[in-house]
């Protein structure tokens, strides 16, 4: 595995428990996102979610830039930055949406979801954080990929009933049990 490196000024953009995302540019100066793994001796897991993500974003028509390398001694998924913003930091400036560019929204994000389920993948933690939106250009994706799945490899199994997958405001409630 190759190692990244930058010389431009990176940008932290989000901090998760495990993940570092980073903004910035490539040594051509073509703007990309550096996701890495924040401990210095990540676990199996960690670094099994991270390879999954870039073979779901590999699988994926329409992933222009993604590469799983090392940067600063630690594995990282480099993607292309389209530019977007999250759906989350969008509803929190501007509170909530006329209804034509709300419209408008939703139906790409419905287009990014078939697309995503023609492949056979679930992803598992869609929520307004994981979904990027560049109203320039009218571009929406889906980001995040970490606990998704492949229909055709997921199996039914008994899981332990107080471990959930993804995050539990955004999950339906046949799977944690809040039906009534």
């Amino acid at each position: 595995m190759e190692t990244f490196t930058t010389t431009a000024q990176l940008e932290l953009i989000h901090e998760g428990p495990s993940t570092r995302i980073l903004r910035g540019a490539d040594t051509a100066g073509a703007p990309i996102i550096i996701k890495t793994l924040k401990p210095d001796h990540p676990s199996d897991r960690e670094i099994a979610r991270l390879r999954q993500e870039f073979e779901t974003y590999k699988s994926l028509d329409g992933a222009a830039r993604c590469e799983l390398t090392r940067y600063e001694g630690k594995i990282a998924l480099i993607l292309e930055d389209f530019g977007g913003t999250p759906l989350s930091k969008l509803l929190e400036k501007h509170g909530s949406l006329k209804l034509k560019p709300f419209l408008r929204m939703a139906i790409q994000i419905t287009d990014a979801l078939l697309q995503i389920h023609k492949k056979s993948i679930i992803h598992k933690d869609l929520k307004p954080a994981n979904i990027i939106i560049n109203t320039q250009r009218g571009e929406v994706r889906i980001i995040d990929f970490g606990i998704s799945t492949r229909l055709s490899r997921e199996t039914q199994q008994l899981v332990a009933p107080d471990y959930l997958e993804g995050t539990i405001a955004y999950i339906s409630p046949e799977q944690t049990g809040r039906m009534n």
